[in-house]
C-alpha cells in the first residue's frame, strides 16, 4: 500500500496573523477598498431606475408602474441615503444589497480614518510604530549626549 503524503496547511489570512494590520499601509488599503466598494454601491443604487422609470419597471422587470404612488412617496426617490426607486408599493428596483453595503463601507471608512489619524498623532509624538519596532529589536543607539 503506497504511503499518503500529508496535506499542505491552507494559507491564512495576510494581515490578520502576520500582524501587518498593525502598519498603516494597511488600514490605507482598507480605506481605500471601503471607499470605492461604497461609491459603487452607491453608484449601482443610484442609477436602478435607468432613464425612464416606467418603462424600466414594465418592460426589464415586469412589474406595473403606479403613478399615484409614485407622486406621493417622489422624495424618497430623491433621496440621496438610503436609496429606493419603487416602482409600486411592493417592488423597488434599488437591489436590497445596496443599502447594507453602503453602511458598512461608511463604517470601515471612519475605522479606516480614526486608525490613520492614531498613527499620525503617534508618529509626531514619537510613540510610532517604527519606534516600537526599533525598542524591540534592541536596535536604538544611544544618544552620545545622554548616553542612555
Amino acid at each position: 500500500m503506497a504511503a499518503v503524503e500529508p496535506l499542505e496547511p491552507l494559507p491564512h489570512p495576510v494581515g490578520l496573523r502576520d500582524g501587518s494590520w498593525q502598519r498603516p499601509l494597511w488600514w490605507a488599503r482598507l480605506w481605500s477598498l471601503a471607499l470605492f466598494v461604497g461609491c459603487v454601491a452607491w453608484l449601482r443604487g443610484a442609477l436602478s431606475g435607468g432613464f425612464d422609470v416606467g418603462e424600466t419597471c414594465v418592460y426589464a422587470r415586469h412589474q406595473t408602474y403606479d403613478r399615484a404612488y409614485r407622486a406621493a412617496h417622489l422624495e424618497e426617490s430623491r433621496r440621496l441615503f438610503p436609496l429606493h426607486n419603487k416602482c409600486n408599493g411592493a417592488y423597488d428596483l434599488v437591489p436590497a444589497w445596496v443599502n447594507p453595503t453602503i453602511l458598512n463601507c461608511a463604517a470601515f471608512v471612519l475605522l479606516a480614518t480614526a486608525v490613520l489619524l492614531w498613527f499620525g498623532v503617534a508618529r509626531l509624538t514619537g510613540r510610532g510604530a517604527s519606534r516600537t519596532a526599533e525598542h524591540r529589536l534592541g536596535l536604538t543607539v544611544p544618544s552620545p549626549v545622554t548616553r542612555r
